[in-house]
């Protein structure tokens, strides 16, 4: 395998777990040449079939977490060696970001860490805070998804750090996910009483940091300064019965 081409992707987010950073990852890497990109990750069940179904290698530690451990950074040392990758991506900037400094050692050339929005915890955090600094000085590239995220994080960098950062937002499959036309989307807002309605709508899973109970405990002062303002929640998920209760 060519070191110019080769790329090493280490996450501990990626299918057939579920979730927001999982399908980020894996959208981007099976848009690679299968032959450039080898993905380490931790294990999940389910995950040998997923695997075998792909068309890029996937090389499973044997963790349900995968952290910066000594054990997690010979596995990566390993593969760099073997794979004469570059390029290495970190799924998610913190914490796995921190071992950049050590892989660099071993020729790679470029490092990029994706940022997806847990970060901002971090940086608000003393300890934590200083380990994403240390990861923003050892990574070339931080990527965040919008300028809500990118103001909550850069605080943290040093001024290199914030200057290297750059916007890198999920793309849209225009086969999945395209406007409906005009006789259809009439029929499904009357369909489910909502013909003429000013619509908030929230798509994304049930779960408490996904705010969709404070959009139900604002709605009281919305409805106020818009009456016809309805919100619709999709999906699905363990806060499901709590939004449930708070909306009725």
């Amino acid at each position: 395998m060519s070191r110019a081409l080769h790329t090493l992707v280490i996450t501990n987010d990626f299918p057939p777990r579920e979730g927001g950073i999982q399908t980020f990852v894996y959208e981007l890497v099976r848009r690679f040449d299968p032959a450039t990109v080898t993905v380490l990750v931790s294990s999940y069940e389910g995950d040998l079939e997923f695997d075998q179904a792909q068309s890029f290698r996937i090389v499973r530690a044997d963790t349900q977490v995968l952290l910066p451990t000594a054990e997690t950074a010979k596995l990566a040392r390993q593969l760099i060696v073997e794979t004469g990758a570059t390029r290495v991506i970190f799924g998610a900037s913190a914490p796995l970001g921190l071992l950049a400094k050590q892989l660099r050692k071993l020729g790679v050339e470029h490092i990029v860490a994706f940022s997806h929005g847990h970060e901002a915890g971090w940086a608000i955090t003393p300890v934590m805070r200083s380990a994403l600094r240390r990861i923003g000085n050892s990574v070339d590239v931080v990527t965040y998804l919008g300028e809500y995220t990118r103001s909550k994080i850069s605080p943290a960098f040093s001024p290199r750090a914030q200057t290297a950062m750059r916007q890198l937002a999920p793309a849209v499959d225009p086969e999945v996910f395209h406007p409906r036309n005009k006789e259809q989307a009439v029929q499904l807002r009357q369909d489910r009483n909502l013909a003429d309605k000013k619509l908030i709508v929230c798509v994304s899973r049930l779960m408490p940091r996904k705010g969709q109970d404070q959009l139900i405990a604002a709605m009281p002062d919305i409805v106020a300064q818009v009456p016809d303002a309805q919100l619709v929640i999709v999906g699905a998920g363990s806060y499901e019965d709590k939004l449930h209760r708070s909306a009725a």
